[in-house]
């Protein structure tokens, strides 16, 4: 028979709560007394006491479950998501805090009972989609939410980590516009949701992903003012944020009369793609055509992309320092970062004004 708390209390004649607080509440007893116990209990053969059952009783679990309906790998995969959860595991180390990764269903009733079955303290929202079923459960949890998207879409109770999605796009657009550039592609990853890979016809303000929606109304706040009529502007979904659907997204644009000499991408990842998409082809970025991507990953300035450079670990670091430990000041819970526009190799003048 497997020895229990109550067998070492009976083996050392003191009271069960006793052998419990030598686990869960060492100051709460002698340094012998606590010798005493765990050499009864090694010699017992008594491992110490369930985690699970002791994390029900004090009502906490010790982690943060991170949201991500993406596919699971993109955790291990994608660079920003690495960077960001690096940032995210740092504070959450540092305040002896687990990270559980939660792939999300985009199936409505199958992410709602992930939701309900997660054993966690907070939630992070790294990649949910505004449309998805399972919010108004994650709201309902009534545990500590921190989101690093829509900064409304929880109210001004939950966290907040995030930059200024519309403008900082607005600058990638504004950099193209200025050199020139009327024949413009924009790569995007969710702007249709559950699409295929290819052009679409879409009203920017009708996107319902957050991140994708704002971005590209940013470009096309710039396109609109430098006074390129939106309608010229090649809208081309990626089915998903990856290298190779960027580079299929960039055919659309380069096999067609009329070759954009401008592409612009919703992130590093697809901008990559893109850079591909132009060396089978013999093009020359910045020269032929110009590429921008978003984020500033590692890869980005060896192959000299042009992109907006947003503090990823820095951001995945205060979304758990917000969750874990929480400013007393509710502005301070919501939090808008700096980015900065990095010009390199991959965007340059219009070609075909160069040459006219």
């Amino acid at each position: 028979m497997a020895a229990t708390l109550q067998t070492i209390a009976d083996e050392l004649g003191v009271s069960r709560s006793t052998v419990s607080n030598a686990y869960s509440r060492p100051d709460q007893l002698s340094p012998d007394l606590r010798a005493r116990i765990f050499e009864a209990a090694e010699r017992l053969g008594y491992s110490g006491p369930n985690p699970t059952a002791r994390s029900l009783r004090r009502g906490k679990v010790n982690a943060i479950g991170v949201l991500l309906t993406d596919d699971l790998s993109m955790a291990f995969t994608d660079p920003y998501a690495v960077a960001y959860l690096r940032g995210l595991a740092e504070a959450a180390s540092a305040r002896e805090t687990s990270l559980l990764l939660i792939n999300l269903p985009k199936d409505t009733e199958a992410g709602r009972r992930v939701v309900s079955n997660a054993a966690v303290d907070a939630f992070c929202l790294y990649c949910v989609p505004d449309w998805h079923g399972a919010l108004e459960l994650i709201r309902a949890r009534g545990v500590p939410i921190v989101i690093g998207e829509d900064p409304n879409a929880f109210g001004p109770d939950a966290g907040y980590v995030g930059i200024d999605e519309r403008s900082a796009a607005r600058r990638l657009g504004e950099h193209i516009a200025d050199l020139g550039h009327t024949d413009v592609a924009i790569v995007a990853h969710w702007i249709v949701h559950g699409g295929v890979t290819g052009p679409v016809d879409a009203d920017p303000d009708a996107l319902r992903y957050y991140v994708t929606g704002e971005r590209v109304r940013g470009f096309r706040d710039a396109f609109v003012e430098a006074g390129l009529p939106w309608e010229r502007v090649l809208l081309i979904n990626a089915a998903a944020n990856d290298r190779e659907e960027g580079a299929a997204a960039a055919a659309h644009a380069l096999d067609r009369l009329g070759r954009a000499t401008a592409i612009l991408t919703t992130s590093d990842v697809l901008a990559l793609g893109v850079l591909d998409a132009l060396r089978v082809r013999g093009l020359r970025p910045g020269r032929d055509v110009s590429v921008t991507g978003f984020d500033d990953i590692p890869e980005a300035e060896p192959t000299g992309l042009t992109t907006i450079r947003q503090p990823s670990v820095e951001r995945g670091r205060l979304a758990g320092e917000i969750l874990l430990d929480p400013p007393e000041d509710p502005a301070r819970r919501r939090l808008t970062l700096p980015v900065s526009l990095v010009v390199r190799a991959t965007t340059g003048p219009n070609p075909a004004k160069e040459k006219s």
